[in-house]
């Protein structure tokens, strides 16, 4: 383990946003239990389309997808407040 000093752009919730030296973007700070439900998440979308349930599927993945939505949301958002550029295309 090594101490060091990193910049937090938002508050320290469950999915802060922290800009690590030397990265010259920050990333997402994702806690292990949430990491573990998006597992969670792709797995139920894996089985649904493995017993080919599409139904199922996108509606998981439709969840998913707005999950991963808000998070960018916020990344986005702790980007614009502190003037620094997105490291990729806007979404469409």
């Amino acid at each position: 383990m090594e101490p060091i000093e990193a910049e937090l752009l938002t508050d320290p919730g469950n999915d802060a946003v922290v800009r690590l030296p030397p990265r010259r973007f920050p990333g997402v700070l994702i806690q292990g239990d949430s990491l573990s439900i998006i597992r969670s998440d792709v797995a139920e979308i894996v089985e649904a389309c493995a017993q080919g349930d599409v139904d199922d599927a996108h509606e998981a993945a439709t969840l998913l997808l707005a999950n991963i939505d808000d998070l960018l949301d916020r990344y986005e958002s702790a980007l614009k407040a502190h003037g620094i550029e997105r490291p990729y295309a806007p979404r469409t």
